[in-house]
């Protein structure tokens, strides 16, 4: 089993990982301001369910594959990067729209948890932390698969907790986001943040 020591390392750089905003928790967050609660934890728990697939491929040994094929992870990340363009324009062109939060637009937690799959699988950065990451976590002494059941049950755990707090924090600015104007710019802000990573990523790609 893991040793104590570095399984608290490990959660305490995962805790550290997931309470900084990035790409995922922005998607929650988005969600919920946008359709509520409900369609945040829908976005939430479908990005755990794209987590766990990272995570059987890691037990797999794929995560080394794809390093040994810098081909393959090269189409991934450009494949995860137009993903993150084509949500980013989508949130620009319903800039503004459908600012108050009624029953039918916060129930439309099925799209949200597809989308959150999407977003978890899509990410390369899923990729470099399992691949990246786990090594100095792991004891290849000792049977490897059921050391990262332990990890990813840790990570997913603080994931849920820090994407529970964020989701809290986006309903109380569900008010805000009424008003139409201020509605406007953050869908406006959000839709250019994500197309401006998924540029960050497509040109760290051309410069190699």
């Amino acid at each position: 089993m893991l040793d104590p020591e570095r399984l608290a390392a490990f959660a305490l750089m995962t805790a550290a990982t997931s309470i900084v905003p990035g790409v995922s928790m922005l998607f929650v967050v988005g969600r919920t301001i946008r359709h509520g609660v409900k369609s945040g934890a829908a976005a939430l728990a479908g990005m755990q369910v794209g987590y766990i697939g990272w995570w059987l491929l890691a037990g797999l040994g794929l995560g080394t594959l794809a390093l040994a094929f810098p081909l393959g992870f090269r189409v991934l990340t450009v494949i995860g990067a137009l993903y993150l363009a084509w949500l980013g324009m989508l949130s620009i062109r319903d800039a503004g729209q459908h600012a108050k939060l009624d029953a039918s637009s916060a129930g439309r937690s099925g799209n949200a948890f597809r989308d959150g799959v999407l977003v978890a699988l899509s990410n390369p950065k899923s990729l470099i932390y399992i691949v990246a990451l786990l090594p100095p976590f792991v004891d290849p002494r000792q049977p490897v698969g059921p050391q990262l059941v332990v990890l990813a049950v840790v990570a997913m755990v603080i994931d849920v907790v820090v994407g529970a707090v964020y989701i809290a924090a986006g309903s109380r600015l569900a008010a805000a986001m009424a008003r139409p104007t201020t509605r406007k710019r953050f869908d406006l802000a959000v839709g250019i943040l994500f197309i401006a990573i998924a540029a960050g990523i497509l040109i760290d790609i051309a410069s190699r």
